[in-house]
């Protein structure tokens, strides 16, 4: 197993993208209870924006039990391909999940505030997004407005008058 995964991940970096899914889904085949496997061959379908065909495997990897840093890697691809596909409220419930267990994922952070925009929730999404900015930018020019993005993170629909 270890050649034949070492072949799918060499042929993925690179850009043999095809090769490498089809060479994930014969060891899918063969060790279907593999965690890692499962997630590697959705991640490949991602790749080749097969979205639909990675569901499957997100949520078998999932299920099986992965290691934290895979883990956090499969929800946030698994959030972020039921928002392409339109599944809304499945992304959003794969996002909360994944921001209680790694609540320091700003990407993770980024990709649910899309999420949130595609639910018409644009406030809490705009909020989500300045809050990450201001906690990830070297920007000087942002980094200098900090206080007041923070404040008015939560409050862009209010007037004041």
């Amino acid at each position: 197993m270890v050649n034949e995964f070492d072949r799918a991940m060499e042929l993925r970096k690179v850009g043999s993208h095809k090769e490498s899914n089809e060479q994930l889904i014969k060891l899918v085949e063969q060790y279907p209870n593999d965690a890692f496997i499962n997630y590697q061959c959705a991640w490949s379908f991602d790749i080749l924006g097969e979205e639909a065909k990675a569901v499957p495997f997100y949520e078998k990897a999932i299920t099986l039990g992965l290691p934290p840093k895979d883990l956090e890697g499969a929800l946030l691809g698994l959030g972020s391909t039921y928002r392409t596909l339109g599944e809304y409220e499945k992304s959003k419930s794969t996002y909360l999940k994944g921001m209680k267990q790694f609540p320091h994922n700003r990407a993770m952070q980024t990709f649910y505030s899309m999420t949130l925009y595609n639910l018409n929730e644009h406030s809490k999404a705009m909020e989500l997004l300045l809050k990450c900015l201001i906690d990830t930018t070297n920007d000087p020019e942002i980094s200098s407005y900090k206080k007041a993005i923070e404040f008015y993170s939560d409050k862009l629909d209010e007037i004041w008058k």
